[in-house]
């Protein structure tokens, strides 16, 4: 599909064209501070200019490491400029995580706050690279050269904040970017212990995000809000480049906090959210939720139907749309549309993106599907990713040489050619002869009146190979015991989908969630056998 003309292509153009089309509109609202599109264009600026007088040239890798916030979108915005990439730290990351992902990206400049949320990253780096009290290169980390500090603690081989902006004041930088330049380097999303760092280019990216908020109704003016950490795709394509591209106000958080996001959205009068599905239940099963005059259109959610018709029931999102996707994506494959009917758009049926072709294959990797057949998902199109980087064998096995990329995701397409995703394939749970996608079952037991959200995966089973386990949270002042749920279970699913284990929990973060509040599976279920004593079955 050819994208010129439909769209700006690099993010330097895409502000470009913000500026002239509303440049007192608020670009970012954050506790950190407030931006126009004017103003935020100067940062930018600035920002490349000091990149520049640093010796950030096109191709460089250049590490970023803060909270959400109008400073993470300006040098951002000016890395890309230059044609440089930035590689987001997940300021969640542990130090060996950190440790991997700097190097293995080979990033020559790194700019972090001293602290985030209690979290000493100038501490972490200095135990990953002893020479940063002294003089850099280190053996540790041989391609960083420059560490820029935001914040009080500026060791002696690092530079202050201030002090890098200084030395580009007066020197002005013209933008280089081109949409074939590569614009993020994404660590895949951190669920296990050395992710892969997916190459996204200007155009992957910008036109992801084009589409994606036009699907969602954005207009200039709007107000988005969403906690979607920066170090994501779904912060950076789905939030920052969707308001941008469409001159709409991002009002983030440095962390989800659902009471906090419902004061805020009031406050801000904000048009649209983006949430997956632990966060919409966050939110609607608040107690602070009904007092809140929230004035919501739309919204993005990765969701159940259960959930998603909640949002438009008690949230008021009428507009809410549907997207599925992965970081090798940019993120979105397919979204629903605004303008679509309600019912196709809470069953979760999503159109392709404009130019993106989408396959089911069978299980087996033989033939392509019928329609309404569950398969494997595999896509084409524009928006993939250039590959791994510096991982030619990862990409040669996701990416084959007609351009397909197996996804590893499980979904059908009905005789419209919508998709419906049905989970992923690493998470289904394999019951003697038969496939339980937890997502199903997790969809009908969130409908159980006593439950707030509920968690099924697999665990072992010595005669039926796997069986579902389910860890609910209950709403507040409600009881139900493990038997009842199992009961009631059985009487609103086919019988080899029914929990085997049911086990009432406060929350996950004590077993495992990630920055983007999901629910790592895998911990899950390693924390079930323990507790099960299911180890030896």
């Amino acid at each position: 599909m050819e994208l010129e003309g439909i769209c700006p292509l690099t993010t330097e153009a895409a502000l470009r064209r913000a500026v002239v089309i509303a440049p007192e509109v608020e670009a970012i609202v954050a506790p950190a501070g407030r931006i126009t599109y004017a103003a935020l264009a100067e940062e930018v600026a600035a920002i490349r200019a000091a990149l520049a007088a640093a010796g950030v040239r096109r191709g460089a890798h250049v590490g970023l490491c803060m909270g959400n916030g109008p400073r993470w979108v300006a040098i951002f915005l000016a890395i890309g400029s230059l044609g440089a990439v930035t590689v987001p730290v997940n300021t969640r990351f542990q130090a060996a995580e950190m440790a991997y992902a700097l190097k293995q990206s080979r990033v020559s400049m790194l700019i972090l706050s001293d602290r985030f949320l209690r979290v000493d990253f100038v501490g972490m780096l200095r135990g990953i690279c002893p020479g940063l009290d002294a003089a850099l290169p280190d053996a540790a980390l041989p391609d960083l050269r420059q560490v820029v500090v935001l914040g009080q603690e500026v060791p002696a081989a690092a530079m202050a904040w201030d002090d890098f902006l200084a030395a580009g004041k007066g020197r002005p930088v013209a933008p280089c970017c081109m949409p074939d330049d590569v614009l993020l380097i994404q660590y895949t999303s951190g669920t296990t212990s050395f992710p892969k760092g997916v190459l996204l280019t200007h155009r992957n990216m910008c036109a992801d995000a084009f589409f994606s908020g036009g699907r969602m109704g954005l207009r200039i003016a709007d107000r988005f809000h969403s906690a979607r950490p920066f170090f994501h795709v779904a912060g950076t394509t789905l939030s920052i480049l969707s308001c941008l591209q469409h001159v709409v106000t991002l009002v983030t958080m440095d962390r989800f906090e659902p009471g906090e996001a419902l004061r805020i959205m009031e406050e801000e009068r904000c048009t649209h959210f983006s949430g997956n599905d632990t966060m919409a239940l966050m939110l609607l099963n608040h107690p602070d939720r009904p007092q809140r005059r929230l004035v919501l259109r739309g919204a993005w959610a990765a969701a159940s139907p259960t959930i998603v018709r909640r949002i438009i029931d008690e949230l008021g999102a009428r507009e809410c749309v549907v997207g599925y996707g992965l970081s090798e994506a940019s993120p979105n494959v397919s979204q629903s549309c605004w303008w679509e009917a309600e019912n196709i758009r809470v069953e979760g049926r999503m159109r392709p993106e404009p130019g993106v072709d989408i396959r089911i294959r069978a299980l087996d990797g033989g033939e392509d599907c019928l329609p309404e057949a569950e398969g494997e998902i595999l896509v084409r199109g524009w928006n993939l990713m250039q590959g791994y980087f510096d991982k030619p064998e990862e990409t040669a096995r996701t990416l084959d040489a007609e351009g397909w990329l197996a996804t590893g995701d499980l979904g059908r397409l009905d005789r419209d050619g919508r998709l419906l995703f049905t989970g992923r394939a690493k998470d289904i749970v394999r019951v003697g002869g038969e496939n339980v996608s937890p997502a199903e079952v997790e969809d009908i037991l969130n409908r159980h009146p006593a439950i707030r959200q509920a968690v099924v995966v697999g665990v072992p089973d010595q005669r039926l190979m796997e069986v579902p386990c389910a860890f609910v949270i209950l709403n507040e002042g409600q009881r139900l015991e493990e038997e009842e749920l199992i009961g009631w279970s059985r009487q609103n699913m086919a019988a080899f989908k029914v929990p085997r284990y049911v086990r009432v929990v406060e929350g996950f973060e004590d077993i495992g969630m990630t920055a983007s509040s999901k629910i790592q599976k895998r911990l899950l279920v390693e924390h079930a056998v323990r507790l099960l004593g299911l180890a030896c079955a």
